[in-house]
Order: C-alpha cells, then sequence, then structure tokens
C-alpha cells in the first residue's frame, strides 16, 4: 500500500482525458490561468500607498474604466 507508480498515474491521466476531453481541460486551464491572474492583479491594487488613496475623495468609490461583459453594475441604495 505504498505510493503509486508512474504508470498508475498514466493510467489515472488517460482516464480523466477520456472523461472530460481535450477541450475542457483546455478550458478548465484557462479559467484558472485568469483566476490566479485576477487575484494577483487584485493584490498589487490593495497594497497602494496612502499617498495614491488619498488622491480619491473620501466616501466615494473610483470609476473603473475597464469593462467586462459579465460584471453586473448595481447601486446600493441606503435605508433612511
Amino acid at each position: 500500500m505504498g505510493s503509486f507508480s508512474i504508470w498508475h498515474w498514466l493510467i489515472v491521466l488517460l482516464i480523466v482525458v477520456m472523461v472530460f476531453g481535450t477541450k475542457k481541460l483546455k478550458n478548465i486551464g484557462s479559467d484558472l490561468g485568469g483566476a490566479v491572474k485576477g487575484f494577483k492583479d487584485g493584490i498589487k491594487e490593495g497594497g497602494q500607498t496612502p499617498a495614491d488613496s488619498a488622491a480619491a475623495p473620501a466616501g466615494q468609490v473610483s470609476q473603473d474604466t475597464r469593462t467586462d461583459k459579465n460584471t453586473i453594475d448595481v447601486e446600493a441604495k441606503h435605508k433612511s
């Protein structure tokens, strides 16, 4: 009951490719890569210096000029 050999892993890989297909695995890989890139960009934006954050007025949200067809724009309203 030790670790698997290389032949076991190759058979598992072959079964995964047969079940999902190469196109589906390629899409999963590109989605994962996009998610990692988005995460890294978010980390970079979160590490702004205080001088950068002081440029935007307090209480206002800056407008992002990038558009994404999957983004839904909503407006939050406060209860009075």
